[in-house]
């Protein structure tokens, strides 16, 4: 009511302090006196009282004309791109490291896709190998890479540990590919299994199929740790070498746009090559013929990988536009401290804040094992056929890539508007309500019967359909979400932390929690009979496994906000 009265008392004292008020006085504009002496003639008793509040109030009361040049200009559509488009130094590193990003995910669409025909399809073998070989196979390899790395870290410098970790795994796809593939009648010991299995109980035949079928189970282990040591480890450690953290919020959810390109461009590849194996002359092996032509795409799409590194370490990080030369040095001159596997583990488990990402990589692990094996094992009861199963995984590859590249859009927007701790949620949200999505049409598939019937289909294909929606949708939510917001809390943390801690969550985390999910799912076996029965418990557990991630996210959330807040001070 003060300011009300205030601005009335400036009017009445400029009123009168004006030696006359022009008709164009009433389009809002208060007109000064038409002259000094005039000005001076006549001065209200009380204007000196209220000088400096007309003084303030007298800015709202402009011309039209004043109005329109307080009003910023308009900009052209071209201006407003260009504006979007980051600055030079920052897309030096931006687009190679979108780049890096798409070979790692083309090859591991491809490798992802091509493991499970091998592994799944194979001679005595089925979907319920796949808790074994992720519980006796993969997690004791990850803990062996896991000690390796750390002492390639302590004795090597970050860019040859790149280089001696994923030339290897490119020479072992092509060498699979060109040589151990064409003999595997002779590599597999099928007659010897054979003999071993009539003395053994049934149920001891997924642990015979790796044994059976070693040469698969070790390709399967290496395309695992494709995705945990090239994709989690290794390129994620030199994005945050290379990145501040308001690049990483900006830019790591597009990152993905380029990746999703691949897993459709690698999906579309893995259905080609399968329809080509229906022109294939008789008495040609379809497998072999496009093992070679999918594993060539690999060492191919790996040489791109590798050649991109190595210009970014010739000319972005010695670039200081984009990289911060005195920090790179402090780096490099810290002495690296020395720890073997036994202390290293005590100094991850002494930290809180890598043991909750730990938690989430875990979590995420359980969680889309859980459902995911249930899926694959009705996805085989639909296509038994190889040729089927490569083709429709191929198709499921390239639906991925196009949602996740809607995701990643949106996801810029919510880590814009929410903040890292809505959108670490958003994944664990997601994976909840389509994988109980699932259960519900697998527990009760004669209520859902006519459904099926009515959209012209069977409970089964429905359920493989439904199944594939949770996995796409999850797996979008993963790749556009969850492992940037993952990558961006390594950020504020030490050296040791960052490699160390790192390692030791995505290449130990990541198929811990896959076989923690196996071991449920072989305690459900041996408990109630098979997958089928187990799925009201692995609904319960699921739940269980959810409430400790969210619980994870709400305590890292707060973690990296101090990190964040300590190392801006």
């Amino acid at each position: 009511m003060g300011k009300f009265t205030a601005a009335i008392v400036c009017i009445l004292a400029t009123l009168q302090a004006s030696s006359g008020f022009s008709p164009a006085g009433r389009v809002g504009t208060l007109i000064a006196p038409t002259s000094a002496s005039n000005s001076k003639a006549f001065r209200s008793p009380f204007a000196n009282t209220i000088d400096n509040k007309c003084s303030t109030s007298s800015s709202l009361y402009m011309s039209e004309g004043d109005a329109a040049a307080a009003q910023p200009p308009k900009q052209s559509f071209m201006e407003k791109l260009k504006s979007k488009i980051p600055p030079a130094n920052e897309r030096k590193k931006l687009i190679p490291l979108a780049s890096m990003f798409f070979f790692i995910l083309f090859n591991y669409t491809i490798l992802r896709d091509t493991k499970d025909v091998l592994m799944i399809t194979a001679k005595g073998s089925g979907a319920e190998v796949i808790p074994f070989i992720k519980t006796y196979v993969n997690l004791p390899a990850a803990i062996g890479f896991t000690a390796l790395y750390s002492k390639l870290c302590d004795r090597m410098e970050q860019k040859d540990v790149f280089y001696a970790c994923t030339i290897p795994f490119l020479i072992f796809f092509a060498a699979f590919a060109f040589i151990i593939f064409p003999n595997v009648g002779v590599l597999h010991p099928h007659a010897f299994v054979d003999k071993i299995a009539m003395a053994l109980p049934e149920g001891f035949g997924a642990p015979l199929a790796i044994v059976r079928n070693w040469s698969y189970a070790v390709f399967y282990v290496m395309a695992e740790m494709w995705g945990s040591v090239v994709a989690s480890l290794l390129f994620w450690s030199f994005a945050n070498e290379v990145t501040t953290v308001d690049e990483a919020k900006k830019y790591y959810p597009l990152f993905g746009l380029g990746a999703n390109v691949a897993l459709i461009f690698s999906g579309q590849y893995v259905r080609f090559v399968s329809a080509m194996r229906a022109n294939l002359p008789p008495g040609v092996d379809p497998w072999g013929v496009s093992l070679k032509y999918l594993m060539g795409a690999v060492v191919a799409s790996g040489g791109c990988l590798v050649s991109i590194f190595s210009y970014m370490q010739r000319k972005v990080m010695t670039d200081p536009a984009c990289v911060d030369q005195e920090k790179q040095e402090a780096r490099k001159k810290k002495k690296k401290v020395k720890m073997g596997l036994k202390d290293s583990a005590k100094f991850l488990v002494s930290s809180p804040y890598i043991r909750n990402l730990a938690t989430l990589v875990i979590s995420y692990g359980m969680c889309i094992n859980l459902v995911e094996v249930s899926w694959k094992a009705k996805l085989k009861a639909a296509y038994p056929d190889p040729n089927a199963y490569s083709a429709f995984m191929g198709n499921f590859s390239s639906a991925t890539g196009s949602v996740t590249l809607a995701m990643m859009l949106l996801g810029r927007k919510i880590f814009q508007k929410f903040g890292w701790g809505f959108a670490a949620k958003v994944t664990p949200t997601m994976i909840g309500v389509t994988g109980m999505a699932f259960y519900a049409l697998t527990l009760f598939a004669p209520f859902f019967a006519p459904i099926a019937a009515s959209l012209g289909t069977t409970p089964l294909m429905l359920a493989v359909l439904v199944g594939a929606a949770q996995n796409i949708l999850s797996k979008s939510a993963k790749y556009s979400l969850f492992d940037p917001c993952k990558e961006m809390a390594y950020i504020p943390l030490d050296q040791d932390s960052k490699t160390k801690g790192k390692a030791a969550v995505d290449v130990v985390g990541n198929p811990l929690g896959k076989s923690g999910g196996a071991l449920i799912q072989q305690f459900l076996i041996f408990g109630v009979g098979s997958l089928a029965a187990a799925t009201p418990w692995l609904a319960g557990i699921l739940a269980v496994l959810l409430t400790f991630w969210f619980k994870a996210v709400n305590s890292l959330s707060v973690q990296f906000d101090e990190a964040m807040a300590a190392e801006e001070s």
